[in-house]
């Protein structure tokens, strides 16, 4: 699925917009076990309740492609025998209107999902009489597609904290006891996908809130598959990979390269329109590498080295492994930020045998937001004038030995 295809089904979410008839779940305690089991019909709720409710169930279609929101896709075998993806059919064929269906799936959610305490599994059936469109995006009516999905969202509950409360009705404190409230979802998933703007049934979508976990338990139960790699691990890795493949080119004007052509990959790619997400294969980074003064000999052991870090055939989305809007420099004692578009300004030498980071400082510099001047800068200086007005003038003193 593209941004513009998720976009079009979050707009579904809303209280007038969507074909759900009612909200299905279950309250699983911090013990693991169902509490209660619940069926709420969304047309009888306030409409504060119901648009609460829709917002936490597009929370789990929400987020950047490939960094929250994970392509799951079926082999033929899985489609043809597998238990987990026959499933996932009987739900959406039912129309969650099975509970014995639903039951599977709650009992999957709970022996693979741990989380410290008690949440909530909520699940919505939805039918989109997908519109079609002219090629200048306008709306001709006219339908040629029935989306039938669900979307399953496990939200955590969280205790609120007692507090003291005023009531304007008598003029008097009060106060206010702890509570339960549904946080928004941990991890959540739809089947199936809207691709080109139709039903996929070979693929889902995987939502986790974290960048720092993909859930690899929860993925193999539900889907039957691996989890893809969590974003920050991505990043991490692919760190290191730079690091072990460039040991001789690894300077700073390296690594401000290497840094600038993926930001222009990213922004050109976003330029484009092109409404397919840009991906980076093994083959894309071994020749930024390159492009960047990476030699033939780094290069030699690099294709064994990303199959190592990542896996074969692994397609990485950029954003996962620089972030384009910071360039960052650091050591065990200071972290110095700076704009990307000015990371020419920065510099590395060694003078006199100390290594130091230069950065040059052309616009004013503040302090802990003082503004400050250099040592040896010519400073402004108040001079009278005939008109016994002011002026700031910049001069320099010379010294004794320097007059003629």
């Amino acid at each position: 699925m593209t941004d513009k295809e998720f976009a079009e089904i979050k707009r579904r979410f809303k209280p007038e917009k969507n074909n759900i008839p009612y909200v299905k779940g279950c309250y699983v305690s911090a013990t693991k076990e169902i509490v209660s089991e619940f069926k709420i019909p969304v047309t009888v709720l306030p409409d504060e309740q119901k648009e609460w409710l829709m917002k936490l169930m597009k929370k789990s279609i929400t987020g950047s492609i490939g960094r929250n929101l994970m392509n799951i896709e079926f082999s033929v075998e899985q489609v043809e025998k597998g238990e987990e993806y026959k499933l996932l059919t009987e739900l959406r064929e039912s129309e969650l209107e099975k509970d014995e269906h639903l039951r599977e799936l709650y009992e999957k959610i709970i022996s693979s999902f741990s989380v410290d305490g008690s949440y909530l599994i909520l699940l919505a059936y939805d039918r989109y009489d997908v519109p079609s469109f002219s090629k200048n995006d306008e709306n001709i009516d006219d339908s040629t597609e029935m989306f039938r999905y669900f979307v399953c969202s496990i939200c955590p509950i969280k205790m609120t904290k007692t507090a003291l409360g005023f009531s304007t009705a008598d003029n008097s404190f009060r106060n206010i006891g702890a509570d339960a409230s549904v946080a928004s979802p941990d991890i959540g998933f739809m089947f199936p996908c809207f691709d080109d703007r139709k039903t996929n049934i070979y693929n889902a979508v995987f939502y986790t809130r974290s960048t720092k976990e993909s859930y690899p338990e929860v993925v193999e139960t539900l889907f039957g598959t691996s989890a893809q790699m969590p974003a920050e691990e991505q990043k991490e890795t692919f760190r290191n990979l730079v690091s072990d493949a460039t040991s001789e080119s690894r300077n700073l004007e390296f690594v401000q390269s290497v840094h600038g052509m993926i930001s222009d990959m990213i922004t050109e790619h976003k330029e484009s329109k092109d409404p397919e997400p840009l991906m980076l294969d093994k083959n894309d980074v071994k020749r930024v590498l390159k492009s960047c003064g990476a030699n033939d000999q780094e290069m030699e052991g690099f294709d064994e080295k990303f199959t190592s870090g990542f896996g074969e055939s692994t397609e990485i989305p950029p954003q996962n492994i620089i972030d384009p809007k910071q360039f960052e420099l650091k050591n065990s004692y200071m972290t110095v930020k700076v704009d990307p578009e000015y990371s020419f300004m920065v510099d590395a030498k060694v003078v006199d045998g100390v290594k130091y980071i230069m950065i040059r400082a052309d616009e004013g510099v503040e302090v802990n937001g003082i503004s400050i001047h250099f040592d040896g800068e010519q400073q402004p200086v108040r001079l009278p004038v005939d008109d016994n007005s002011i002026e700031d003038t910049a001069i320099t003193t010379a010294s004794s030995t320097d007059k003629s």
